[in-house]
Formats: structure tokens, sequence, C-alpha cells
């Protein structure tokens, strides 16, 4: 029986090919749709027509850098990103979360719980942008959660990750208050301590960049150190 076109799709690149075959099954078998790949050349070729949920990316590639590889799409790309690697140490694990990546899963693994990994990070991807509201306006800028990206006033939007729209759909949804480093696990998932705190102080620091607030001297998002952060302004929704 085919998948329909519109189950949610997920994008495998890795280059073993037994494992390309094992994740795609165990995927459509849980009623997604998959597209696999090989070499990052391939995959980024494909990504100029293709629209995917979830990416799936092994960081030990053939041609290309796997973190650099991560960090281009969690600038550039709405979809969610799942590491999925045979280097298992810790810093690596934050430094694909410090990149953009929204889960990380070490080799070997069962299929079954990278289907879980991807319901779960789709099921928070609704939360995030399940409301009425999909379209956000505050201080000059607009946040359209249907396209991901950030309108200006005046200028060019500016695409934004399904990791970072998390994170600025709790800030837009609690202006002018404390959002709390434990209330943004507690929402968000994943486990306290410092890799968690070091993959949402990038975050901020990456959606400052795309929203031209000073890092030194911010005015939307201020850091209160040793607690969180709070985003002031006036947030009106559609």
């Amino acid at each position: 029986m085919s998948t329909p076109q519109s189950a949610h799709l997920v994008t495998i690149l890795d280059d073993e090919p037994q494992i390309r075959l094992m994740l795609a099954d165990a995927l459509q078998a849980a009623g997604f749709r998959t597209a696999s790949f090989g070499r990052a050349t391939e995959f980024e070729a494909a990504m100029a027509s293709m629209n995917p949920d979830i990416c799936l990316v092994d960081l030990g590639l053939p041609d290309k850098d796997g973190l650099a590889l991560v960090h281009r799409l969690a600038t550039n790309l709405g979809a969610a990103i799942i590491i999925i690697s045979g280097r298992n140490q810790v810093q690596d694990k934050i430094t694909g979360l410090e990149l953009g990546a929204d889960d990380y899963i070490i080799k070997p693994f069962d299929p079954a719980e990278v289907v879980a990994r991807a319901r779960a990070l789709l099921r928070r991807g609704r939360s995030t942008s399940s409301s009425k509201s999909r379209i956000a306006s505050f201080t000059g800028w607009s946040a359209d959660f249907d396209q991901y990206i950030l309108i200006p006033q005046d200028g060019t939007p500016v695409p934004f990750s399904q990791a970072e729209a998390e994170v600025l759909r709790l800030f837009l949804d609690a202006p002018n208050r404390l959002i709390s480093r434990a209330h943004m696990q507690e929402l968000l998932g994943g486990e306290a301590g410092d890799s968690f705190d070091r993959a949402m102080d990038v975050r901020v620091s990456r959606l400052r960049t795309k929203l031209r607030d000073d890092p030194k001297n911010p005015k939307l998002i201020k850091t209160i150190y040793g607690a969180g952060y709070i985003f002031l302004g006036e947030v009106h929704w559609q």
C-alpha cells in the first residue's frame, strides 16, 4: 500500500545503504514518506525542490562535513533535524545541538527509536504553531509560523528553522515575562543540563542575529543571567 502524499516527509542522508533501507522501511511502515540519499551533494540538490518535515543526517559523510551541513540546514530550512551518528562523545552531541540539530541519536540504534523521536518532534512542532494565530507582528517584524519566515517592514524575508520557531513562539506567547530555562526545558523537552542550556543559548543567538538585535545591547531578547530570557515588546497575533 502506497503512502499518501499528505504524509509527513522524512529525508534520510547516510552513506550506508543498509541503514538507509532500514530507516526507510521503518518510517514507511509508520506512515511517513521518505527520500534517501547517500551523498550530501545529492541531498542538497534535492532540497531545491523538496520540503521535508524532518531530515535525518549522518555526520560521517563521504563528500561534505556533516556538522557544517547541519548548520546550513538549521539556518535555511524549516525542517526538524535529527543527527544519526556513530560519534558518541558528549562534546559531539553538544556541538550538533549547538549548530541547530533538534535531536541526536547514536549508532547503533533501534529503528523504532528513530520513529518515536520523529513523532515527538512533529508533536512539538504542532504544539509550537497549532493555535489559531499563525502570524505575529512585533517591533517592525512579522513572524509567519506556516512558512517559517521572519518578515521585516523593509527588506528581504529571513527563514528560520523549526528549532528557532519553538523558542520564538515561547517568547511571543509570553512577551515581557521571564521565561526561565527550567520552563523552556519543560515545554521543549530534552535533557536538562549544560547541553540543553547551550543549545538554547545558540538558538537565541541565531534569533537575535536574524532579528538584527545587537547581542551586546539587545532590545528584543534580554538575557537575565542565572534566570532565563525576557522578550520585550508588544505582540499582535493574526
